[in-house]
């Protein structure tokens, strides 16, 4: 284990640990480097090496034929016996002389030689992937780079035979010694708690028992339930026993500050629904309303750490996470990385241009792909593209592109997973400075920090509370009304109502549109329907063939059974059939005679048998323990292939809980707070499956009036307006929809408006000193209509405005206007759009509505008066694309009209026909048949057209996802 170093001088070394205490120090070195250059690179000096001396470390120095003997001194005065000189044999024209100079300089200094490999590839083959991705790093073409790429392919692992070939004897046999003095093993590394968890006078056992009594006593005043105080006591010991306490009070603590700071937070998974983090308030859910299994997150036969996920409003995340680093130090505290691996489109595009080919053609290419084409499907890809994959350069771009998918392509920072350590983290795992400021990642991803043990805090980041915060302030502003996530008024029956029509764009989770299918099917009623309909959307559920059969015990009460007396206790509050991660655990331990530890063993094996195929021995004692108990094979593989799904995308019921929480808050602010909660989610954006132009429509369908962009009224954000004390208030849009004008601008609009009455455009530009591109964007969005008239005056009076002067100042010229036409209602429409991204005029498809009709094309909302099976016509524009994994090739579309949504479903051989026009298209034709039941409506689609000319110049942007 070691690393290797180009000092600033010029010099070259490599610096290999032998045990615990010189790899502390080395980590320590690499942080120095990293953390003195920017994200990616580094700099280290001879001083700071000196300074920083990694004690215990060998050294090998990597000699050029420039190398002199004075970096050879400084080197043997620091390393002493530890230091060799590392010769590289490569086949190249300079070897003998960098030899005999490694020789010279031997001599001269009394230093041994080693042999080296420096190698940068596994196999000579792998030659064209080493140039290309030296092409990527350096950001230049192959057929520039000259002397940047290796003169040859030699640099790959050799075989002892061939290495003897080319080196001494005894610099291969120096190899062996340099080896037999490195003894050091990543299993050494201990992580240690921070010591601040605890006040003084408490150990971390009794501070977090005297923190869970008080919160227990908060919730239930009257007394503690039996069930939960045995659950309480049972979490504690558990956790007393694997000395986790340390970890809930770090989590508490972060809970804490963002709570004294008014932050939303809320913590989710296994641990943080436990009976504890309910107490330390580290969620809202109440685990003696669920049935959760503290051994999915501690486990003494796993002795790993407990995973919490802490979600905070996405805009606030930052207090949080500087509060880490400002309580615990930088020295102490960093995230964890995640390493970014190539998927098609970015290695086309790394590989299109290392190639030398136009950005134009590379998008083209990327503009035709799916992301669930397959690899040999590339080649088709391109000829659809007007490629020919008999050219050389074509044929290069397949093999390289196929070769370097899933390969590491840059380090990231985590989405919030935080290491805080009790010493210096940099002697446990290196840190470098992260893209962002006054942030640093170590360079360790997740699965390297489970491995090693190393505990992680997630320190998350969600829309949907900042939406809720945000809404719970409008609400307090135009009404006085006061809410917070516990105050909602629970099992709200209009609120389920709502849910149950599928009522749900912008809310939490539900609005997706397999969630929408399914709500009219399974109708929540109550909070725990709400947990079901969550998990049950999912790939787990889904593959393992258990939705269908709920669904009809749901229906029919009277087909509802249990497998045997001993699992209903498992099943019976999901109707006998296996939705939630936890249960299929508990069915493993109940059923096939698991323990806790190897029911979760099971689960993560599950979860990698993709990758690692191993999981025959837990499928052969799954089985077998459920025929030794008398289970049927029917049932033991159902199972079997329950947790299979889950292993590809699991959702615990803990998971569940919390969101389901959050999807009902959502709602009922929906159904209840209509204007404030539209207005918070466009001031939340980007967030959620919808963009701002279907969450105004759908708020204007719901009977709010939505005021158009204002200088005169607009803030930065969207804000509720009421003209009467007891009017339902109007939303007003906020300046921050405009595209191309920045907040810098806005923010001095507003606040002149405060000192200064702003009649016409020229005033407008004279106080707030405005430039021509923000006036430009602001006439183009016409939020000048209010000054001038319309569209076409504002751009003209904005045109005859001067920039300002350094010398003179703004000119006092002023034009008169002409007599200019207000622009046409269509011309209108799609200015909007191409400015704001929607339009509160009409919607771009009513503006063709007569030429729909004869061409006899259905509304959305007449979809439903047509028979089941009939064949209809429907226009709309796409607002959504859908290709799940567990959807067997099938697309989903939704296209939105002046009336609502359309959900298409495309089939795989329709895919594949109209794939360039599904996958490109704004404005679609569709020819297909209507499919309505249990109130879900789909057309399945046979045909498409683009017809993106009939609204020529509309600009809109889907929102894809797998």
């Amino acid at each position: 284990i070691g690393a290797e170093f180009c000092l600033d001088e010029g010099l070259r070394l490599v610096l290999l640990a032998t045990d615990r205490s010189s790899y502390g120090r080395l980590s320590q070195l690499i942080t120095q480097a990293r953390t003195n250059g920017e994200k990616g690179s580094y700099r280290l000096s001879r001083a700071e090496v000196e300074h920083c001396l990694p004690h215990g470390c060998l050294a090998l120095w990597l000699v050029a034929c420039h190398s002199e003997a004075q970096q050879g001194v400084w080197l043997k005065d620091l390393f002493q016996q530890k230091l060799w000189i590392a010769v590289a044999q490569h086949y190249r024209q300079q070897d003998k002389s960098i030899f005999s100079h490694c020789q010279a300089l031997s001599k001269q200094l009394g230093l041994p030689m080693a042999a080296a490999g420096n190698v940068h590839m596994h196999c000579r083959s792998r030659r064209i992937v080493q140039d290309t991705l030296t092409a990527i790093r350096v950001n230049t073409p192959l057929s520039e780079l000259g002397y940047t790429l290796f003169a040859n392919g030699e640099r790959h692992l050799r075989s002892r035979r061939a290495l003897a070939r080319l080196y001494p004897k005894d610099l291969l046999q120096a190899t062996v010694t340099i080896a037999g003095q490195c003894h050091f093993s990543l299993d050494e590394l201990r992580y240690e708690y921070p010591r601040e968890v605890a006040p003084q006078g408490h150990s971390p056992k009794s501070w977090l028992r005297r923190l869970t009594e008080a919160g227990a006593a908060k919730h239930w005043p009257d007394g503690i339930p039996e069930k939960v105080r045995n659950l309480i006591e049972y979490e504690l010991a558990l956790i007393a026993e694997l000395k986790y306490e340390p970890y809930f009070l770090t989590v508490y603590d972060l809970v804490r500050f963002a709570r004294s700071r008014g932050i939303l937070c809320q913590g989710r998974g296994s641990a943080a629904n436990s009976a504890v983090c309910y107490c330390l308030g580290v969620t809202a859910v109440d685990p003696s309303r669920m049935s959760l299994l503290m051994e999915r997150f501690i486990s003494r036969e796993r002795n790993e750490p407990p995973d919490i996920d802490i979600d905070f409003e996405h805009e606030r995340r930052e207090e949080v996470i500087q509060y880490i680093y400002q309580r615990y130090g930088r020295e102490r505290a960093a995230l964890a990385c995640s390493v970014i691996t190539y998927r098609r489109r970015s290695a086309i595009r790394d590989v299109g241009k290392a190639l030398g080919m136009r950005l134009d053609q590379i998008d083209r290419i990327n503009t035709l792909l799916h992301w669930r084409d397959k690899p040999e499907q590339l080649a088709q890809r391109l000829s659809e593209a007007g490629f020919d994959p008999a050219n050389l350069k074509i044929r290069q771009l397949l093999f390289l592109v196929k070769t370097l998918l899933g390969f590491p392509r840059h380090l990231s920072q985590h989405v919030g997973g935080f290491i805080i350590a009790r010493d210096e983290l940099a002697s446990l795992v290196p840190i470098e400075n992260c893209a962002m400021p006054d942030r640093s990642v170590i360079q360790w991803d997740k699965n390297d920090l489970e491995e090693l043990g190393l505990i992680k805090v997630d320190v998350l980041a969600l829309g949907m509370l900042t939406a809720i915060r945000k809404c719970f302030d409008l609400i307090k502003g135009y009404s006085g009304r006061q809410w917070c996530l516990a105050s909602i008024p629970p099992e709200d029956s209009a609120t389920y109502a709502m849910i149950q029509q599928a009522d749900t764009i912008g809310v939490f989770q539900i609005e997706s549109r397999a969630q929408m299918s399914m709500l009219p099917r399974l109708r929540p009623a109550n909070y725990y329907d709400l947990v079901v309909e969550i998990a049950i959307v999912r790939p787990g559920p889904i593959q393992g063939d258990m939705v269908h059969p709920y669904l009809k015990r749901r229906n029919n009460p009277e087909l509802v059974d249990y497998p045997s007396l001993e699992l209903k206790e498992v099943l019976k509050r999901t109707l006998g059939v296996p939705i939630f991660q936890e249960q299929v655990m508990q069915i493993a331990m109940v059923a096939a005679g698991f323990s806790a530890g190897e029911a979760d063993q099971l689960r993560r094996a599950m979860a990698a048998w993709q990758r690692r195929g191993n999981i025959g021995e837990f499928e052969d004692k799954l089985k077998q323990g459920m025929a030794n108990n008398g289970y049927s094979d029917d049932f033991a593989e159902r199972i079997f292939n329950q947790i299979k799904g889950f292993g590809d995308y699991g959702f615990p019921e803990s998971h569940s809980a919390s969101f389901a929480l959050l999807a009902y808050v959502s709602s009922w602010l929906k159904c209840h707070e209509p204007a404030a909660f539209t207005c918070a989610l466009l001031n939340s954006q980007p967030m959620g499956f919808y963009r701002p132009a279907q969450l105004i429509h759908d708020v204007q369908r719901h009977g709010v009036e939505v005021r158009p962009v204002d200088v005169r009224f607009s803030d930065w954000d969207s804000t509720l307006e009421c003209d009467e004390e007891d009017a339902a208030p109007a939303i007003r849009i906020g300046l921050r929809q405009v595209k191309g004008v920045r907040k810098e601008a806005i923010l001095k609009i507003i606040a002149q408006r405060q000192q200064h009455t702003i009649s016409n455009v020229f005033e407008l530009a004279a106080h707030c000193c405005l430039g021509k591109e923000d006036l430009m964007a602001l006439a183009a969005a016409d939020a000048l209509k209010g000054l001038s008239g319309h569209r076409h005056i504002a751009h003209w009076q904005v045109a005859g405005i001067e920039n300002k002067l350094p010398l003179l100042g703004r000119p006092k010229l002023r034009e008169a206007s002409p007599m200019l036409f207000a622009p046409d209602q269509n011309s209108e429409v799609l200015h909007d759009y191409v400015s704001t991204g929607h339009s509160l005029r009409q919607h771009p498809v009513s503006l063709i509505r007569h030429k729909l009709e004869a061409m006899n094309v259905q509304t959305a909302q007449s979809l439903w008066q047509c028979e089941n099976s009939a064949y209809v016509n429907v226009i709309g524009i796409v607002v959504g694309r859908q290709s799940p994994g567990t959807a067997s090739g099938v697309m989903f579309m939704t296209l939105e009209d002046e009336t609502g949504l359309v959900n298409l479903v495309v089939w795989s051989k329709i895919m594949e026909r109209y794939r360039c026009l599904l996958l490109t298209s704004n404005l679609l034709l569709v020819k297909g048949k209507v499919q309505q039941a249990d109130g879900v409506l789909h057309i399945i689609s046979e045909s498409f057209d683009d017809v993106s000319a009939m609204l020529a110049g509309l600009e809109t942007k889907s929102r894809d996802f797998h």
